[in-house]
């Protein structure tokens, strides 16, 4: 049996933020002047994004709320110890660590977006720490990307679950045993 998880705009933020955040990767690394506005515009896509899913966040349904699955540090350090032994539990929305690491996520494309604009501003126009920051936060973003896969496919294949399926349809599994609802 598949019980829904993750509705419709939960999906659909998730994706315009994956698809923001690589078109402003992929745009910022060809010569500034052929691909500015696909860049700018997407940072205001991804910041516009990471803002109406906190908002979501705390207004939406069950496992779109915060509180459903952002954790203490405790409960992350106990669900880390369990995985590194080979036996956590199944969570049926964002275990613990995919709970921070979305966390992480929402953060550094914010901060993105935030410096990306305020590099636009006169204010802040040509300041080059502002430029090192942006990206640093790039970087950093890449890198939170590339362990937010590798927990996709370590969780999907320790669970037996096709995670990105279930971001593109909102369907998983239905609890079962010791799974965490």
């Amino acid at each position: 049996m598949r019980i829904r998880v993750w509705d419709g705009l939960v999906r659909l933020l998730h994706w315009t933020l994956a698809a923001a955040v690589a078109t402003c990767w992929i745009s910022g690394h060809w010569p500034p002047s052929h691909f500015d506005a696909w860049h700018h515009t997407a940072g205001y896509v991804a910041g516009a994004a990471v803002v109406l899913r906190l908002i979501w966040g705390v207004a939406g349904g069950r496992y779109a709320r915060l509180a459903q699955f952002v954790r203490g540090p405790r409960a992350v350090l106990a669900y880390a110890r369990t995985m590194r032994a080979g036996h956590e539990p199944r969570y049926i929305g964002h275990n613990p660590l995919g709970g921070w690491m979305v966390l992480a996520l929402w953060s550094t494309a914010a901060a993105l977006s935030l410096t990306g604009w305020l590099y636009t501003t006169d204010w802040l126009w040509g300041y080059e720490w502002l430029s090192d920051l942006h990206a640093w936060l790039a970087w950093g973003i890449a890198t939170l990307v590339i362990g937010h896969l590798g927990g996709v496919v370590v969780t999907s294949w320790r669970h037996r679950e096709n995670l990105v399926g279930a971001m593109l349809s909102g369907m998983k599994r239905a609890p079962e045993g010791d799974d965490v609802g």
